[in-house]
């Protein structure tokens, strides 16, 4: 395969041309995704900076992922490394969704992402006081999350009906 890029004006629209002519049209919000995209990086590594802080201030060696039930501090390491991985084993459906729902509703997905990255942190930040109740505060993320979803199915629905 290849690619031929048009940089049709100012705003920056950008066309990419394949042999069977089918056609990406990129705009400024299709920027704002990408960037929601790269500042989820920043997320994921303030809640791995957190851990590490953990893992020393609660002497937790590696490679062990969870504390033992034995140690003093486990519940609390626990909930702060258990805050962290599972935001890591949704993030795959996370830049999916985000993914392909920005590719027809840009600006809608990239609100729906932000939603989606407070609500992670939320989530985390109440996880890792050591009350795992407190995770729910995060709950609110899920409505970032189906949203983008939405967009996603549809956009799939589009490109296969085109």
């Amino acid at each position: 395969f290849f690619f031929r890029v048009y940089i049709l004006s100012k705003n920056m629209n950008i066309h990419y041309n394949t042999p069977k002519l089918f056609t990406f049209v990129l705009s400024r919000e299709h920027g704002i995704a990408a960037g929601v995209a790269v500042s989820s990086w920043f997320v994921l590594q303030y809640m791995g900076v957190r851990v590490v802080k953990a893992r020393k201030q609660y002497s937790i060696e590696y490679p062990k992922l969870y504390a033992s039930e034995s140690d003093a501090n486990a519940k609390k390491f626990n909930c702060i490394q258990r805050g962290h991985q599972h935001t890591l084993e949704v993030y795959p459906e996370f830049l999916l969704m985000l993914g392909l729902g920005s590719i027809r509703y840009p600006l809608i997905s990239s609100i729906a992402g932000v939603v989606w990255l407070l609500g992670r942190l939320a989530f985390f930040q109440g996880y890792s006081t050591g009350e795992i109740e407190k995770r729910r505060y995060g709950s609110f993320g899920y409505f970032g999350l189906f949203t983008m979803m939405g967009c996603a199915v549809k956009t799939t629905y589009d490109l296969i009906r085109a």
